[in-house]
């Protein structure tokens, strides 16, 4: 990698500098080798082993408020002794043990996070089920895991009435509990205050989690993560965003310890908001307030009030936040993060962070499920330099653009992109040859396509699924997206591929407008012209003053679109 310094920003530190600084010996971010399953990998030497050793972090720091939900607050001690109540009757009552598997499906509830902490501690492996799906789907996530017992919030609990066949508790309880169930409360009542975790032997390489991949299309995966794949994310994000601190020339031991405020938008059954969001919050001693929806004037609201120090979101979201008509009114200065992650922001996107937030560092990450949340970051400087950038891989992580024989292409082609590190998930639950697909030798195959830079920083060009082949030509979604969100009158842009008899198929746009604002098709491409090449502007153009479809990941449902456009 070269030992670069951005164009036009002569006070910038150099790549291998930062890295050197960040991951020597006695650093937070020092790094060791050590065998995982059989791989050769560097590892974060002072990561927590266990989520049992961050629930303990987290009871150290007493009478600080942890959990924010409306009017409600818990602070850390007090979520730490309900964790250890409930790990008690799940042990003992419901005879929860290693292993097994535990089923959640909630929204973002203060119930959530406690029972996700009361199944992992007990060794037992949580499954974060994505509560926007039907009763069927999620039957088939229950059935799929094999899961032992479930905790429910009162309209999941309501939607499995009758169909399941074992225990539930249930969390804030609509009119009736559903037939055998029993409510958080009862279950917690239980056990004593002070109540002890049960005793557990646990291995950063033991399986802590199944979230499922999003399934936009065909049937969810389950990822299997372990300890280590989301105590390490703790270290990575944190990573992330020192590494722009000390390009712009901070010394990492000068810099203060920081008690992070944290807005959660993003689902929790998300391993954005369970992995880089919440466990990053209470390992920190941080405040995590939590959105039931996402909604950008309430999030607005609830920054100011909460004073509120690090946002991140899905572009839409961020996107919604800086362009809602309250920022102008709410103070949100605060704010000293600003992140999105999903996709590459454009210059006007961040145009927009330096207006309304000008407090806040930009930043963008990139990981998958199957990457247990952060795998690149970008932020500060080198953002504003390459807004079409998901950064650099963090010191444990390597990435390499491969052809479709798994070779390395030149810098600068495009690939897909494979990743390794101690970040990447055992495989998937009882898919051995999913796994063997997904998987060669410790590099996981992202499924993306991707392009490398000089200086090793990654460009997400478009999903290998998602390109539309015009006559001959490749067309990448992701580029003519990125584009289309540059227009001021534009909040949501969607490219599909649409048939064509002669070409296989055209560029087809799905767009959603700024309230007020008008633009028609023609416009749009007399706009574009001068933008980008004819053969990628979009022929079929169509609007909608809906929101886009999107899965609770932020990835918007193209097969929907589809449906109802073509």
């Amino acid at each position: 990698m070269a030992d670069g310094t951005a164009t036009g920003q002569t006070a910038l530190r150099g790549y291998d500098d930062v890295r050197a600084e960040l991951t020597a010996p006695g650093s937070p971010f020092e790094t060791v080798e050590e065998t995982v399953h059989g791989i050769r990998l560097r590892v974060w030497k002072h990561a927590p082993p266990t989520l049992r050793d961050v629930l303990a972090t987290s009871a150290s720091y007493g009478d600080r408020t942890f959990l924010v939900y409306f009017d409600e607050r818990i602070s850390h001690a007090e979520h730490a002794d309900r964790v250890a109540r409930l790990a008690g009757v799940l042990a003992g009552r419901y005879g929860v043990r290693k292993g097994d598997r535990v089923a959640l499906a909630m929204r973002n509830l203060p119930e959530w996070v406690i029972g996700f902490f009361a199944v992992t501690t007990l060794g037992a492996i949580a499954v974060p089920l994505n509560a926007w799906w039907s009763a069927d789907e999620l039957a088939f996530g229950l059935s799929d895991s094999g899961a032992k017992l479930l905790l429910a919030d009162g309209e999941r609990a309501d939607r499995l009435s009758g169909r399941l066949d074992i225990p539930m508790i249930v969390a804030r309880p609509g009119d009736a509990l559903p037939p055998g169930a029993r409510t958080f409360e009862d279950v917690l009542a239980e056990a004593p205050p002070g109540t002890p975790l049960p005793p557990v032997d646990l291995h950063p390489d033991d399986d802590a989690t199944i979230f499922y991949t999003s399934g936009t299309t065909g049937t969810p995966k389950g990822a299997l993560g372990t300890h280590r794949n989301i105590c390490g994310n703790i270290v990575a994000a944190r990573y992330g965003r020192m590494r722009p601190l000390l390009r712009a020339g901070a010394r990492l031991a000068d810099l203060p310890s920081v008690t992070p405020v944290a807005l959660l938008a993003v689902p929790l059954f998300h391993a954005t908001g369970c992995h880089s969001i919440m466990a990053v919050a209470i390992n920190s001693g941080g405040t995590l307030v939590l959105m039931y929806k996402w909604d950008p004037e309430v999030a607005l609201e609830l920054i100011e009030r909460e004073r509120v120090t690090t946002f991140t979101g899905v572009p839409s979201m961020t996107r919604q936040l800086t362009m809602s008509p309250d920022i102008a009114r709410r103070d949100v200065s605060s704010l000293t993060a600003l992140g999105s992650g999903g996709a590459p922001a454009t210059a006007d996107l961040l145009r927009r962070y330096a207006e309304r937030a000008p407090g806040a560092t930009p930043g963008n990450g990139y990981g998958l499920t199957e990457t247990s949340s952060v795998s690149t970051y970008i932020g500060g400087a080198d953002y504003r330099e390459r807004p079409a950038s998901v950064g650099q891989p963090v010191a444990v992580v390597d990435v390499k653009v491969v052809d479709p024989a798994g070779e390395p292409v030149p810098t600068g082609e495009i690939g897909e992109l494979w990743i390794k590190g101690p970040n990447i998930v055992r495989g998937y639950w009882n898919r051995p040859d999913a796994t063997a697909a997904a998987i060669t030798d410790g590099w996981l195959h992202s499924g993306d396509l991707a392009r490398l830079d000089d200086d090793g920083f990654v460009y997400i060009v478009d999903r290998a699924k998602d390109m539309i082949i015009r006559g001959g030509e490749n067309v990448y979604c992701a580029e003519v997206e990125s584009r289309l969100h540059e227009h001021p009158a534009i909040v949501e842009a969607a490219v599909i591929g649409v048939p064509h008899d002669d070409l296989g198929e055209e560029v087809g746009a799905v767009l959603r407008l700024a309230p007020g604002a008008t633009l028609d098709a023609e416009e749009l491409r007399t706009w574009l012209a001068p933008r980008m090449a004819k053969f990628k502007i979009p022929a079929h153009v169509w609007f909608t003053d809906h929101e886009l479809p999107r899965n609770p990941g932020g990835k918007i449902l193209k097969n929907e679109l589809r449906d109802r456009f073509l």
